[in-house]
């Protein structure tokens, strides 16, 4: 039997692994979230921080409770009957949207980064989720915790070799005299937290109920939020380093690593392409259980055809995807989570 704090590693990298995908390992999502904001953003962070260890532990805690196998389950308890069918449906297509971002984002890393053609990234993303979704919620386990390790080590070269005090220092002064005429910042966060919330569930919900020991999710929910917001700052002050010229680049992460040298810049490439497969297989995984309890088809065809589907909506290309469908999301993410804050928790 597998050691308590092994799995509570697991449970850890599993949830980060789920958040951590193209917009967040690219450095998208959190240039657009927080880093435009400058100091505000670093508060951003840290209230994000928050709800991720809150509500994500929440998450998990209530699934194991439920016996919730999937996000019907939870939207059911947290709705009601009719408007969990509502919040359902809003699911499904927040899971398909990000989806395809997360496949285009395989695309974009190969075009942009290793000069090899988009489509051939996004149809080696595709084949390695259909392997892996072969063993269900075990593959997903076993590649975060493979992925989430090395990532961890590059935002440590990351925060010793790019951002340092000094960098830290002028993350605070940038853009303040702009974001000092309006709140919008303050809203950023909750819209990101929402937006994760939003697809991790897929994950996060059948992770949840399968675990016995609810004290191990408690655990793994506290050290995968401050996991998260440690990552969330590193990159956070990283980019701003290189702002605004960073601004140009679909994968900004990766720009600055390659002031580290080809080889650990290519190491880093791999690592974030990992990242983002982890979140497409478990966005897969969340529509093909969607899918099977409403229509008993193959499992193998269902995830056949959810890929092919997101393959045509990636054409649309990583950015736009992102700039467009993530704080649409996020909004309706919203809902998620305010209603997750205020249900209470059913009794053990």
């Amino acid at each position: 039997m597998k050691s308590k704090s092994l799995v509570i590693l697991q449970i850890a990298a599993t949830y980060m692994g789920t958040v951590v995908g193209a917009g967040f390992a690219s450095g998208q999502s959190i240039m657009h979230f927080f880093t435009i904001y400058g100091a505000y953003g670093g508060v951003g962070i840290l209230i994000a921080t928050a709800f991720f260890i809150w509500i994500g532990t929440k998450m998990m805690v209530l699934s194991h409770r439920l016996k919730a196998s999937s996000y019907q389950e939870l939207n059911a308890y947290l709705f009601g009957d009719i408007f969990g069918k509502v919040a359902n449906s809003l699911t499904f297509i927040i899971l398909f949207g990000v989806t395809a971002v997360m496949m285009s984002g395989t695309g974009s890393i190969f075009e942009e980064q290793l000069r090899l053609p988009y489509q051939f990234g996004v149809i080696i993303s595709m084949l390695l989720c259909y392997l892996v979704m072969s063993k269900e919620m075990h593959g997903i386990l076993a590649i975060n915790s493979l992925v989430m390790p090395l990532m961890l080590f590059f935002m440590v070269l990351v925060i010793i070799r790019v951002v340092g005090i000094d960098g830290i220092g002028e993350a605070t002064n940038w853009q303040e005299l702009q974001i000092s005429t309006h709140l919008k910042w303050i809203l950023s966060p909750l819209t990101y937290v929402a937006l994760n919330f939003a697809f991790a569930q897929a994950v996060l919900v059948p992770l949840g109920s399968e675990v016995q020991d609810e004290s191990i999710l408690k655990w793994g929910g506290l050290w995968g939020g401050i996991g998260l917001g440690v990552m969330l700052l590193i990159s956070h002050f990283a980019i701003h380093s290189r702002m605004p010229e960073i601004l140009n680049f679909e994968i900004p992460m990766a720009e600055i690593i390659r002031g580290f040298g080809r080889l650990f810049h290519v190491l880093f490439i791999l690592v974030i392409y990992g990242e983002i497969v982890t979140t497409l297989i478990g966005n897969v995984f969340g529509i093909t259980r969607h899918i099977r309890r409403i229509y008993p088809l193959p499992r193998n065809w269902v995830v056949l055809a959810i890929l092919l589907t997101c393959l045509l909506i990636s054409q649309v290309g990583f950015t736009s995807l992102l700039t467009y469908l993530y704080p649409l999301f996020g909004y309706m993410g919203m809902i998620l989570l305010i209603f997750l804050i205020v249900r209470p928790m059913p009794s053990k």
